[in-house]
């Protein structure tokens, strides 16, 4: 490999080999083709450094970057290591800019997996997307607090839930993004002693509205109504009234999570609002209700979102099917002596703290199947007072 100077012809021709040019620049002609390298030592060690090939770089080309490299030498530098840290560098920055529709994607990649519910996620995306188009293309370390009023404002006072939930979604992406080196100082997004002051507080722009309940009294008569009915929208109703379960969680229920026998119903973690499994009692009359209706599928209830919502509007005008699970628990709460939290685990609510939860691992199975089978003599039961009432429970019977 003895050196000499190349030629821009000699280059082109030269035969399988090394060829030197001087100063520590080499041109490597292999089967695989022509590339520049330059040749220098490192401490004890001597390195190899590509250049690129000879199609993409000319003898001319070569030669400044071996001259380059030569003055970093001079200065003590590694050459290599010099155009890695460079390299490192820009890939820095181009992560730098992305946007802010880039970061809601790859929060949504990272956590959804321990995101069971599916509604959850659906929630998630479609409000960082859809309310979030004016700053979606929008570099992340540019998002700052006028941008995500200009976001959250126009929902404020007309979507004032969705506008909370937003908030603290933006919140989050602007967070795992400074926690990924992507922007730097405060979260723009954050309420506490930022936007609590350029927004009014959601409590004070409308009471929180609660879903139109039944009364309890009226639940004996408006069974016997709905049973007398024949359809499988009033069947599901009548199903969902006596587990006092979700009316999606009974429109996505499935023969398999059933057991008739054991008289319970498992619904899975992916369609609970909690992402946790519960197990729901079945009362005689839910059972007698699922063996009523006909097994076409996997599906118990195939209907759509609005069927029993339908049904009520002809039924009951002004009332909702989700308002049966408020009305399960008035019944609970003003009849029955049965523990406020074994009323709440079976509506699937959270219980206590943390150290109360700690404590309750169990999900109350025993106590709540003699609630919900209380619940379900009380649906059947025949009543022509004003005010329906159902025998204390005692409770030692718990």
């Amino acid at each position: 490999m003895r050196s000499k100077n190349l030629t821009a012809r000699g280059v082109q021709t030269a035969p399988l080999g090394w060829h030197g040019d001087g100063g520590g620049l080499y041109l490597q002609v292999s089967p695989g083709g022509r590339s520049w390298v330059f040749r220098y030592r490192a401490g004890n060690r001597e390195r190899w450094m590509g250049l690129g090939p000879l199609r993409d770089v000319s003898l001319a080309e070569a030669r400044e970057k071996a001259a380059s490299a030569r003055k970093l030498r001079l200065e003590g530098i590694d050459p290599i290591e010099a155009r890695n840290a460079q390299q490192t560098a820009a890939r820095l920055e181009a992560a730098k800019a992305m946007t802010f529709g880039q970061c809601v994607e790859a929060y949504l990649q990272t956590h959804e997996i321990s995101w069971r519910n599916v509604k959850h996620r659906e929630q998630w995306h479609m409000t960082l997307t859809k309310y979030c188009k004016t700053i979606s293309e929008l570099p992340v370390q540019n998002i700052d607090t006028d941008l995500v009023l200009r976001v959250l404002t126009p929902l404020w006072k007309t979507r004032t839930e969705t506008a909370k939930r937003l908030r603290g979604r933006i919140e989050r992406v602007l967070s795992w993004a400074k926690g990924r080196g992507l922007r730097n100082g405060e979260n723009p997004a954050r309420w506490a002693g930022h936007l609590d002051e350029m927004l009014a507080s959601p409590a004070r722009i409308a009471a929180v509205r609660h879903h139109p309940a039944l009364p309890y009294a009226e639940i004996p008569a408006f069974m016997a109504e709905l049973r007398g009915l024949d359809s499988l929208s009033a069947k599901a109703l009548e199903f969902t009234i006596l587990t006092s379960a979700r009316t999606g969680e009974v429109i996505g229920a499935e023969w398999g999570e059933c057991d008739l026998e054991a008289k319970v119903w498992t619904i899975p973690a992916s369609r609970m609002k909690a992402g946790k499994e519960h197990r729901v009692p079945l009362s005689e009359r839910a059972i007698a209700v699922l063996r009523s209706v006909p097994q076409h599928g996997r599906r118990i209830f195939p209907l759509s979102n609005m069927a029993m919502l339908q049904l009520m509007r002809g039924l009951r005008p002004g009332y909702v099917p989700h308002g049966f699970r408020s009305t399960f628990r008035d019944w609970a709460a003003e009849t029955t002596a049965f523990p406020n939290h074994v009323v709440e685990q079976a509506l699937a609510h959270a219980i206590g703290d943390k150290v109360e939860k700690a404590c309750r691992r169990g999900d109350l199975f025993v106590k709540r199947t003699k609630l919900m089978a209380a619940w379900g003599q009380y649906c059947e039961k025949v009543i022509s007072s004003a005010v329906a009432t159902f025998p204390m429970v005692s409770k030692s019977g718990h």
